[in-house]
């Protein structure tokens, strides 16, 4: 099974070595009560840990800011609308607008929290290669059918582009050029329509070669995973940071 657009997925850091099943609990352990943090504090120090870890994993700096860049053109509309959006103490004002320091201080925690996960996923996850992640699912009892998915997906995610594009090459060839008029938009649809009638052959046509090869539902790998003394140190200090940020952002906060 060809996979592809796995810039992370190949090196000789640390982080490659750790198990990936080590890796997986951690992506977990550490990005979960970082989505969850209302204290900027303990979302700046999510963004710190994160940093390390991509610097444990020796990730190409350029692809990780093009990845980040991606993420933060979503996030740059939420600084547009919510600063003036959330009442609160007034820092400038411009006619109805009023910038609040609530607005800022909620588009700035969103900011980081995003980032820090982001950056810790591309770290833990985005260096397992895929015909690798599905079989550490399964090791660590995830359901066969969510394994299933997640590799199908992002095995055919790229053959469904590629229809895309050869289907968008075809529309060009025949004069098609895109307007706002209803003739574009019934010709969006057909195209549209297309790809999910192609998608839905190839997953017919797959699904039986697979059966014909006698699949029953479940992927049998011949990768094996051997957590070493430094897997296990890795995963605790993940967990203890878990633990901290979750002391620092709720029971503390809470306490005071």
């Amino acid at each position: 099974m060809a996979f592809s657009d796995s810039p992370f997925a190949t090196g000789d850091s640390f982080m490659h070595r750790t198990d990936p099943r080590v890796r997986l609990v951690c992506g977990l352990a550490v990005t979960v009560p970082a989505a969850l943090l209302t204290d900027s504090q303990a979302a700046w120090l999510a963004l710190a840990f994160s940093l390390l870890l991509v610097k444990m994993a020796r990730l190409n700096l350029v692809r990780v800011l093009n990845r980040l860049a991606v993420v933060n053109v979503f996030i740059a509309f939420l600084w547009l609308f919510l600063p003036f959006s959330l009442p609160g103490y007034p820092l400038w004002s411009i006619g109805p607008l009023n910038l609040t320091q609530e607005g800022v201080d909620l588009a700035l925690l969103i900011t980081v929290k995003s980032n820090a996960i982001v950056l810790s996923l591309m770290a833990l996850l985005g260096t397992i290669p895929v015909q690798d992640l599905g079989p550490a699912l399964q090791q660590l009892k995830m359901p066969d059918k969510l394994c299933h998915i997640l590799l199908f997906t992002y095995r055919y995610i790229f053959v469904i582009h590629k229809e895309y594009v050869t289907m968008r090459q075809a529309m060009r060839a025949r004069g098609f050029r895109p307007r706002t008029n209803r003739h574009t938009y019934r010709s969006y649809a057909w195209l549209v329509g297309m790809l999910l009638v192609r998608s839905w052959d190839r997953a017919e046509r797959v699904g039986e070669a697979m059966r014909c090869r006698g699949f029953r539902g479940r992927f049998y790998s011949l990768a094996r995973f051997d957590a070493r003394t430094g897997d296990y140190a890795f995963l605790a200090l993940c967990l203890l940071f878990s633990a901290f940020v979750v002391y620092l952002g709720f029971i503390r906060k809470g306490a005071l």
